[in-house]
């Protein structure tokens, strides 16, 4: 997995990301029938809705979208109808599973498996960004998207990260990447949760959301239809479809995957009253289902998803610690620290 670190403006920083991105994007993403399909209806009066609405709200990632298709050397609307895909599309190749919860001397532990198009798997990167205006953080990041609805942290000690939820409903409201993306700009945990929670939406996502000095731990499940935020007290798995109660009546699609990634979670999460980073770790490489594991490699995934990247934050009242992994699952291919 490359490691890129990014300086500057918006723009910049969107132009740098899209050249980054450039090969796949032209190579691999636009020969996708889900790229095809999404850029079908980039003229859409949703997506221009959508478009207003983000350049009135969040001018600077909507210049951080100019940048990337400056530097994809690709139409704007094209790269900000790619952007809104979980928004126009019930379901898109995006899985990811998460664990979190404390350990025996109450540090978190937030654990999460990105998964993605297979094809994508040389061709992402760790970002580490300062912007001119805005919280510096660390992203993984997907050729042609904006950072943050994948996994992050920042440098105000927010760790983020996100799993696709497939929601029927989808109204009127912000890109959920573009709220992911604002909520990497936040300064406290508080401030995280409300900007995921306080914000027309049209897609979903749920956020596991933990902050260093702060002994709480966040799961949120925030749709068009409503969100809900869920104080962690002990352990908790998500594997990318809506478990929380308050959200039970809102219609979804869950694959045979997810449904089996969240059962296996919750089995294994049984002998695990607290969690340790080797632990995390563990639960997040299981493949005891040989059909749908949680640690998906199959090039017949039915989903189109295998797992990229596996990130296993430690957060303490100081300091948080982090470990990315690849198909080395006892070699962390990169790793790092905020105080």
């Amino acid at each position: 997995m490359k490691k890129i670190t990014i300086n500057g403006s918006a723009f910049a920083i969107g132009q740098r990301l899209g050249e980054f991105g450039r090969d796949a994007w032209h190579q691999k993403l636009t020969k996708t029938r889900l790229w095809q399909t999404v850029v079908a209806m980039q003229a859409s009066e949703q997506l221009q809705t959508m478009r207003a609405a983000v350049i009135a709200q969040y001018p600077l990632i909507w210049q951080e979208l100019e940048g990337m298709a400056l530097g994809l050397e690709a139409p704007v609307n094209e790269v900000f109808a790619w952007n809104c895909r979980g928004d126009l599309l019930r379901s898109t190749s995006d899985g990811c599973t998460t664990v979190a919860g404390s350990t025996v001397t109450g540090e978190l532990i937030i654990a999460h498996n990105e998964d993605g198009f297979p094809q994508l798997r040389d061709d992402c990167a760790l970002v580490s960004i300062m912007q001119d205006e805005g919280v510096g953080f660390t992203s993984f990041v997907y050729p042609g998207s904006i950072p943050g609805h994948t996994f992050a942290v920042n440098e105000k000690g927010i760790v983020n990260t996100v799993n696709n939820i497939r929601a029927l409903h989808r109204p009127a409201g912000f890109p959920r990447q573009v709220l992911a993306r604002a909520a990497l700009n936040a300064s406290t945990l508080d401030e995280a949760v409300l900007q995921l929670k306080n914000h027309a939406r049209a897609g979903a996502f749920h956020h596991t959301l933990g902050q260093t000095g702060d002994n709480r731990l966040f799961s949120v499940e925030a749709t068009g239809s409503g969100c809900s935020v869920v104080e962690v007290k002990a352990t908790m798995g998500h594997a990318n479809h809506l478990i929380h109660p308050a959200m039970a009546d809102v219609q979804q699609v869950v694959t045979g995957s997810s449904a089996s990634r969240q059962a296996k979670l919750e089995t294994l999460l049984t002998s695990h009253q607290r969690l340790s980073t080797e632990a995390a770790k563990t639960i997040l490489s299981d493949q005891s289902n040989e059909a749908l594991p949680i640690y998906r490699l199959s090039p017949e995934d039915p989903d189109d998803e295998n797992t990229l990247a596996t990130a296993v934050f430690t957060l303490n009242t100081r300091r948080i610690e982090w470990q990315i992994y690849g198909t080395d699952r006892h070699k962390a291919v990169h790793e790092g620290s905020f105080s």
